[in-house]
């Protein structure tokens, strides 16, 4: 695993399209048991190197209602985007995780962690990659049929703040997601 993760951190396929140039942010260990797949970091974290360093990771550990210490202990979570590294900006945000990314590390890194309980699937590139088929047209419609998904994955909207608009229009997402979320998070933490 060490030696996987020092192979994916020093990775340059992606070199000649990325903004600030490489810098792979990830965490994973083979004991992890949950595995929250997200889209790409953002310049923040690009900066820093930990993945979720962000207001996007405080409204995340909001929503599965857990401490930054125990997000950040690789035997509980693995941390692993669709696009290592920061893609760029565009036009309304940032670009879309690069493609290269997944097809060329996720299996080899998932096949490591033995103990897996869940998969969050955050955001729409990650729930068509995994769910193929079985992902709805919409974000949303995927979110709100998100039990069809358990108990191997859990499907979120981008914790994101510019996010907030989407979760004040579909009031179902607090009152019926979250406490299944935190629930399912809370089981697997026992």
């Amino acid at each position: 695993m060490k030696e996987l993760i020092s192979n994916i951190k020093s990775c340059e396929v992606c070199k000649p399209y990325l903004e600030l140039g490489p810098n792979p942010v990830l965490t994973a260990h083979p004991k992890s048991k949950i595995v929250i797949i997200g889209q790409a970091p953002g310049t923040v974290v690009h900066k820093s190197g930990v993945p979720w360093e962000d207001k996007s990771g405080d409204n995340l550990r909001a929503w599965m209602g857990v401490s930054k210490e125990i997000f950040y202990d690789p035997k509980i979570f693995a941390l692993i985007p669709m696009g290592f590294c920061y893609p760029g900006k565009g036009t309304s945000g940032d670009l879309p995780p690069r493609k290269e990314c997944a097809p060329l590390w996720h299996e080899p890194l998932l096949s490591q962690l033995k103990e897996v309980k869940l998969i969050i699937l955050i955001g729409k590139y990650a729930q068509d990659y995994y769910l193929g088929n079985q992902s709805h047209k919409t974000l949303k419609q995927t979110v709100k049929n998100f039990t069809n998904y358990l108990p191997a994955h859990f499907v979120l909207p981008h914790p994101s703040p510019r996010n907030n608009i989407w979760q004040a229009k579909n009031e179902w997402f607090k009152s019926d997601v979250l406490p299944t979320l935190k629930e399912s998070i809370g089981f697997i933490l026992k």
